[in-house]
């Protein structure tokens, strides 16, 4: 089997739109759309169809069979557990991974309905057959939907107190050795507001200009060395031990972060806090599994 290249693919997409009057224009979004990612095999093909009537598209869903043999299907709009996100309100899509290892995320958006989806600024305009739906005054695509923005204070001291008050919370699962709770907790939470600091950290550095990317996508590329480096100390596997050992880890470049934050921006650490917290990690990281009380 031969994937077939970024030209074939564009030229299929683009083929579909014009034979069907359904479809008055065509969009390109995500990193295919961003000129300050690099090119490479995996990048998605972010599309968005504009189309008059979602209804007749959805009567039978076999008409995207022509964009070729499919290894799976995802349809968002038509699932229980794993909804949509609400700003894709209005359209229906149809994410299909091929079995040649090439990926079309395709969302049909009705005209009605266009105007929420070209806000963002990773909108490339392929395609506009009525030159009425006013795409051409759309700026050229970037990441300026993306760049990370200035935090309040009070986002700031937001923040650290998420960090701070799970890290005390998870001590007590530690304690008990639920690793799994442990990690779903620190991964979805503690690492979560790690990575909120890190974002702030390179718009510090970079006057809030860049764009870290999602889950720290591009950290390699704007954190410095010793800092990427810390923070992949925090993933670790899924023991006690390793626990502490990650949640100590985290705690090193959040604190470190969050002061270097502060500092350039003027805001207050909580190191009251900070103090606390550890103090207590300290004493049930070393409570004996029997133990009748926390304190005696």
């Amino acid at each position: 089997m031969i994937s077939r290249n970024e030209e074939q693919m564009m030229q299929l997409i683009l083929e579909v739109a014009n034979k069907d009057a359904r479809i008055r224009a065509v969009l390109l979004n995500g990193s295919r759309a961003n000129p300050n990612v690099a090119q490479d095999i995996f990048q998605d093909y972010d599309i968005i169809y504009v189309v008059t009537d979602l209804a007749p598209f959805l009567q039978d869903h076999s008409w995207i069979d022509i964009f070729g043999e499919r290894m799976i299907l995802q349809l968002p709009e038509d699932m229980e557990l794993y909804p949509p996100s609400p700003e894709l309100d209005g359209a229906f899509s149809y994410l299909m991974q091929f079995t040649d290892g090439n990926r079309i995320d395709l969302i049909l958006v009705p005209v009605a309905h266009l105007q929420n989806f070209t806000d963002d600024s990773l909108s490339k305009v392929l395609l506009d057959k009525d030159g009425q739906y006013n795409l051409a005054a759309l700026p050229p695509a970037s990441d300026h939907s993306y760049v990370v923005t200035l935090p309040s204070a009070r986002a700031f001291g937001d923040c650290c107190n998420e960090f701070w008050y799970t890290s005390a919370g998870l001590a007590k699962g530690l304690w008990r050795q639920q690793v799994t709770h442990v990690k779903g907790l620190f991964h979805q939470v503690i690492q979560e507001a790690l990575l909120q600091m890190l974002d702030w950290h390179i718009g510090c550095q970079h006057n809030f200009t860049v764009n870290p990317g999602k889950f720290g996508k591009f950290y390699q590329q704007h954190l410095e060395p010793d800092m990427y480096a810390r923070l992949l100390l925090t993933y670790t596997p899924a023991t006690v031990a390793d626990s502490w050992a990650a949640l100590y880890a985290a705690i090193d470049l959040f604190r470190d972060t969050a002061l270097l934050v502060a500092q350039q921006l003027g805001y207050t650490y909580p190191m009251e806090e900070d103090q606390k917290v550890m103090i207590y990690l300290k004493h049930v990281q070393h409570l004996p599994d029997n133990a009748k009380r926390i304190y005696e």
